[in-house]
């Protein structure tokens, strides 16, 4: 079976972040390359448990290769939602990349003893960010192999 190259796959990724800003960089990062993926944005925690487990307006969420989930977030916060993923045999084997502005090493170990698969700290400057934003879809598109989505 022959494998297909990054142009040629499908993603789909969940983005979990309460800041339009924030959100409005990544998405104009992600259309400047070629993969083909789909991004969901939600802005709280509650919402992104919904969506992942497909309740209310989520039903017909689709199933995300990654999640990229902000820490500080309104209703539950990131370590509330990384929690309760990682402790759901249907959820735990999607990974989790915290994009995130705090620099608290509390915070770095919470989320990693709660099984984030990596820790990314926003940068300030605007290049910066960007220049993140893309080492992160190089790295989760490009050269990680995924789990199959179930």
């Amino acid at each position: 079976m022959s494998e297909s190259s990054p142009e040629q796959l499908y993603y789909e990724i969940l983005m979990v972040e309460d800041n339009p800003g924030d959100v409005r960089l990544v998405m104009e990062v992600l259309r400047e390359t070629r993969t083909n993926r789909n991004i969901s944005v939600v802005r709280d925690g509650d919402d992104a448990l919904k969506f992942l487990r497909k309740k209310g307006k989520y039903k017909n969420a689709p199933h995300p290769h990654f999640i990229l989930l902000d820490i500080n977030l309104p209703k539950k916060t990131g370590h509330e939602v990384l929690k309760e993923l990682k402790q759901d045999k249907h959820l735990k084997h999607i990974p989790v990349i915290v994009l995130t502005s705090s620099r608290s090493d509390d915070d770095i170990l919470k989320a990693y003893n709660l099984h984030a698969n990596c820790y990314v700290t926003k940068p300030g400057d605007f290049e910066e960010f960007l220049n993140v934003i893309r080492s992160i879809e190089d790295f989760w598109l490009n050269t990680v192999k995924l789990p199959p989505r179930q």
